[in-house]
């Protein structure tokens, strides 16, 4: 499935991760490096298994771990409306 970020959520690299902001709303999240990585993915077009292969690439963890992760991020994301099938 292709997702992709909505287009009134804004995105900002931090030194510590990334802020979202809902400009709907006003609302904002901040997500570590790690999760940032897979929005990044996500904006890029790569779907969640770009995200895994992203983590899999940069960090020591097996791919099986990054899928579970990348799959709850993607459920929460989905669930607060920042990204959309």
């Amino acid at each position: 499935m292709t997702m992709r970020i909505r287009s009134d959520v804004s995105t900002t690299r931090t030194e510590y991760g990334t802020i979202l902001l809902d400009e709907r709303t006003s609302r904002y999240w901040q997500l570590t490096a790690t999760a940032g990585e897979v929005l990044d993915a996500i904006a890029a077009g790569e779907g969640a298994d770009g995200a895994v292969r992203r983590l899999t690439d940069r960090y020591s963890v097996a791919p099986e771990t990054a899928t579970k992760d990348v799959d709850a991020l993607l459920d929460k994301l989905r669930t607060i409306g920042v990204v959309t099938p």
